[in-house]
């Protein structure tokens, strides 16, 4: 006897056919993928942080042997630690430090007067913010690269803070001789 409802003879669906191979078998499958989806790039952001910071320690030993790179930082260094030297600059010098947290461009180069102006000007400052005396470039920092940097009269720096993404820069200008100042900086950038 078949059921019967106010609309007429009751129908039912025919059962769905299984999946061929069964469904239980395919039911791992999501979840395996969103785990790799996840695990893989996970993987490679701690192999690579553990590569950049064991590599940053040798390599700050072969710049104190070697020193910095002679020459202008390329332009992709320049755009992202916000620093070049003016164009009547020489004994221009470059090293970049590469780390976990942080990425240092440290530059050294000589110019004149004007070209210190026109310097400073593009980082934000000028000659008058300088402070006498002060040398933000820290012994350690300094010895990176081999710099010798004292403190004295001679000597005057700034350090401009920033938000991030852009980088801090410690300024070191030598004035021994007044009208060709060595400049010392130390861009920082931190992601």
């Amino acid at each position: 006897m078949s059921a019967t409802t106010d609309h007429g003879p009751a129908t039912t669906a025919p059962p769905a056919a299984p999946a061929p191979g069964g469904g239980r078998r395919h039911r791992w499958l999501k979840p395996v993928i969103a785990f790799l989806l996840i695990a893989i790039p996970v993987g490679y952001l701690y192999i690579s942080a553990m590569q950049s910071r064991a590599g940053s320690a040798p390599k700050r030993e072969e710049a104190a042997r070697t020193g910095p790179e002679e020459g202008w930082p390329s332009r992709v260094q320049r755009r992202i630690y916000e620093v070049a030297p003016p164009g009547r600059s020489e004994d221009v010098s470059h090293f970049e430090v590469n780390a976990w947290k942080s990425s240092s461009l440290y530059l050294r180069f000589t110019t004149d007067r004007k070209g210190l102006k026109t310097f400073l000007k593009r980082v934000g400052t000028t000659a008058a913010e300088l402070r006498t005396g002060e040398v933000p470039i820290d012994q350690e920092q300094a010895a990176v690269v081999g710099w010798k940097i004292g403190s004295g009269e001679h000597w005057a720096g700034e350090t401009l803070s920033h938000d991030k993404p852009r980088p801090t820069l410690e300024i070191a200008v030598n004035t021994d001789n007044p009208d060709y100042p060595q400049v010392f900086v130390v861009s920082t950038a931190t992601p």
